[in-house]
Order: C-alpha cells, then sequence, then structure tokens
C-alpha cells in the first residue's frame, strides 16, 4: 500500500520540482527585464464646429485657430459622427489623409452632447467640462475622471468606444460588452 501512495505522489512532486525551476524566461546571467505599457500619443484634434458645415463636409475649427475642413462620408457607410453637428459645438476629432490627398474624419465626437448625467440599471454619473466626473462613491469603482483618446472615451481606468450618442441615449462598447445609459434630466 505505501508503494502505491509513492507511486502516485511522484509525479506531483516531480511536477513540483519543475515548475519552481522553471528558468525558461528568465535570462541567463543577466538583469530581469521590466516592459512597460507604451503610451499611444493622443492624435485626437479638439475645436469647434464651424458655420461651413454640411451633410458630407465638417468645418472644425481647432483650439489652436485653424480652420480644417474635413469629408465625413465614408465608403462603407458607416457613420463616423457621434451625438450630431450642430455649429458652435465642442467637437473631438480623429482624421487622416486619403489617397486623393483630402481630410478625412474617421470619427467626429459631439463633445457638447456627451456632457451631462448618464444612468443605467447599475450606474449613475455626470460627465463635466473639464474632464471631472460625479459619481455614487459608494459603487464598487466610481468614476472620477475622463477624457478623449484617439476618439475613444477613457472614464477613469476603463476604456470605450461610442457605439451611439445621442440626445437622450449613450451606448459604449469595450471587450466586455455594449452599456446603454439614459440621459437624467434634472
Amino acid at each position: 500500500m505505501k508503494n502505491v501512495k509513492w507511486m502516485l505522489a511522484f509525479p506531483v512532486f516531480a511536477l513540483l520540482v519543475v515548475a519552481c525551476n522553471d528558468t525558461k524566461n528568465k535570462p541567463a546571467g543577466g538583469p530581469e527585464f521590466v516592459t512597460e505599457a507604451v503610451e499611444v500619443e493622443d492624435t485626437t484634434i479638439y475645436g469647434r464646429c464651424g458655420e461651413g458645415t454640411a451633410m458630407h463636409t465638417l468645418e472644425l475649427i481647432t483650439d489652436k485657430g485653424d480652420t480644417l475642413t474635413l469629408a465625413v462620408d465614408t465608403e462603407d457607410g458607416e457613420d463616423v459622427v457621434r451625438g450630431g453637428l450642430l455649429v458652435g459645438d465642442r467637437l473631438a476629432v480623429t482624421a487622416f489623409r486619403n489617397a486623393d490627398g483630402d481630410n478625412v474624419a474617421s470619427r467626429v465626437l459631439n463633445l457638447t452632447t456627451l456632457l451631462g448625467t448618464w444612468t443605467s440599471i447599475d450606474r449613475r454619473f455626470e460627465l463635466q467640462e473639464g474632464g471631472a466626473v460625479i459619481s455614487n462613491v459608494t459603487e464598487p469603482h466610481p468614476y472620477t475622471e475622463w477624457s478623449i483618446h484617439n476618439g475613444r472615451l477613457v472614464i477613469s481606468a476603463d476604456t470605450f468606444d461610442i457605439y451611439s450618442l445621442g440626445p437622450d441615449s449613450l451606448c459604449l462598447e469595450n471587450n466586455k460588452g455594449i452599456y446603454a445609459y439614459k440621459r437624467m434630466i434634472k
């Protein structure tokens, strides 16, 4: 009976020895390597919607005072504008230059529409001008700040694509799913 116990215990013991002596991930004779997250530069352009904005063209008056004209229609039919376009509204835009040399908006977020109090079944928060967030501090992970980074909404440690944004609804998407919110009117 003792031999059976040792025969069963030996493979477990051998596995522990091999696991504890795993050196394949360590460089031989050198220092341990530390990997750091490389922060990607924010290419978002901020400004206001200009009077020259039309159905397929956005006139953006940037925070630097430049006036840019961007195409907002896409070949695949996807709507790149989230929150609508109204003259004077604050916008966050990501863009590229196409093969013809034209400036094309790949994502337009209406920050004026985004501001306000949003609520769902389990969360309520208010996005305020300047990046502040007011939320219920009794929540497990209350939101405290927000920003836009490369056309994506960053709320505290969470990053979302804005799936849709309307006058009374907001849908955010990340790798965990889509979160739907409605606007609270004070």
